[in-house]
């Protein structure tokens, strides 16, 4: 018996649905089809194995003056279709007059991405496993937890304005840490991850040798005062702290509303920093266009420590008299928001970016972290998985956690930047986006508590 291409599926249920609406409203229909599958690890055992059918369908439409309402299901019988049609009118009905509402995205090229791995989509468990199995010998005994996942989607969105777009994306990720058991209240954990378009590129025996040399060099770690020290971020922190200025700051709608950072054409960061958002670059695991239809390209934001750019949706484009730049979310409610971010990398292999650090930390990871205020970009959080004493250019030992509370801006400002590592990966903030960026060396880093406070 054929089964229909993912593709077909996806473009299928999109065009059903906009047969159901027919002439009452403007609309665009998206739909997501694939699987998402994971395979998680504890006590350096695999404990489970799970995969996903992933098919959901989010519906936008816009009748007379702009009532504009947006529906979504994971229903995708005629039943389910039809339910998700009259309540999405039902609704758009309900709303008043809206007369800044920007239409939808008319009928544009949209550039062709390739971002598919056939083997990532066809990933049994044991090919999952076996990533794992090489994370978990590496460690010699330590204690391992983590998983290893795999994603194949097909996205489509169809409109009554022209558009007819298809693409599809796979991902595959591990990520672990090794623990080294001691006494007392302070277990050695390290950590490492990688994250590609294709499977075959993780080695697991690789991420776990470097979580397991975290992780046996954490044992016995020393309590440092609270106070501003020189930093090496390594990508994970630096992806975990330049989610904030992805999300509060180059957002077009917060410019608009007074509460970010930007301000476009001022030497806001250091002339080192040159900063991007590009979902078609072959590094990057994005689609052509984004969550409205509109076509996506490279898009830049600093440029040689000067703010150059603001991300749109159509809506906050419209409010700002600019062109939307292909970064809505699907929600008018937050704005437009660069999901696939780059930092420029630079020349200085990881070691040699602690060379010249007479006194400092090395960071691996950022977590808890909490933005306290968006215009000044002060975020607050707890470093783990592997925090280090440098001095004079070397690891001398490992550190009991701390608190951070920093103006993430301003660490990257003018004169602040020492130095971008040439390790640049793709990192995953565990909750936003997915970014490229390198290890960075930094001037200095507020640290204002322990792990307790």
């Amino acid at each position: 018996m054929a089964v229909d291409a993912p593709e077909d599926v996806a473009t299928g249920v999109c065009e059903r649905v906009l047969d159901l609406i027919g002439g009452r409203a403007e609309a665009v229909a998206s739909a997501t089809v694939g699987t998402s599958s994971l395979t998680r690890f504890a006590n350096s055992r695999i404990h489970q194995n799970v995969t996903e059918d992933l098919r959901s369908v989010r519906l936008a439409v816009a009748v007379g003056g702009g009532r504009m309402a947006r529906a979504s299901t994971t229903r995708t019988d005629a039943d389910g279709l039809a339910v998700l049609v009259e309540r999405a009118l039902a609704a758009a009905a309900l709303r008043p007059e809206d007369p800044d509402f920007p239409g939808f995205a008319p009928a544009a090229p949209v550039p062709s991405v390739s971002h598919w791995d056939d083997g990532t989509a066809e990933a049994t468990p044991a090919a999952r496993a076996a990533v794992v199995a090489g994370f978990v010998a590496a460690g010699e005994g330590l204690e391992a937890a983590g998983y290893c996942s795999t994603s194949a989607v097909t996205r489509a969105l169809v409109s009554s304005t022209g558009l007819r777009v298809v693409e599809r994306s796979t991902e595959a990720q591990v990520d672990g840490v090794h623990r080294a058991l001691v006494g007392g209240p302070h277990p050695a954990d390290g950590y490492a991850q990688a994250t590609s378009i294709r499977l075959a590129d993780l080695d697991g025996a690789s991420c776990g040798g470097v979580a397991a040399a975290k992780a046996r060099s954490g044992l016995d770690p020393v309590a440092l005062p609270p106070g501003a020290y020189e930093v090496v971020l390594e990508p994970k922190a630096v992806a975990a702290v330049l989610a904030f200025p992805a999300l509060y700051g180059f957002n077009g709608k917060a410019h608009a509303e007074g509460t970010s950072f930007v301000r476009v054409g001022e030497a806001q960061w250091d002339p080192a920093v040159d900063i991007w958002d590009d979902a078609t670059d072959p590094r990057a695991l994005g689609v052509g266009f984004d969550a409205e239809g509109t076509p996506r390209s490279r898009y830049p934001l600093v440029e040689a420590g000067v703010s150059a750019g603001l991300t749109h949706d159509r809506r906050s484009a419209r409010l700002a008299g600019a062109a939307p730049t292909g970064h809505s979310l699907g929600t008018e409610s937050f704005g437009g928001c660069p999901t696939h971010l780059f930092l420029g990398s630079g020349s200085a292999p990881p070691a040699d970016l602690m060379a010249g650090v007479t006194r400092g930390l090395l960071v691996t990871d950022f977590w808890y972290n909490r933005i306290l205020d968006p215009k000044t970009q002060v975020v607050t959080g707890l470093t783990r998985n592997g925090l280090y004493l440098v001095e004079d250019g070397r690891v001398a030992g490992p550190v009991q956690n701390l608190r951070y509370t920093q103006a993430v801006v301003g660490a990257f400002g003018p004169g602040r930047v020492m130095a971008l590592g040439a390790d640049a990966q793709l990192v995953g903030d565990g909750e936003f986006a997915i970014m490229h960026v390198p290890s960075v060396r930094l001037q200095a880093w507020q640290f204002t508590g322990n792990a307790q406070g």
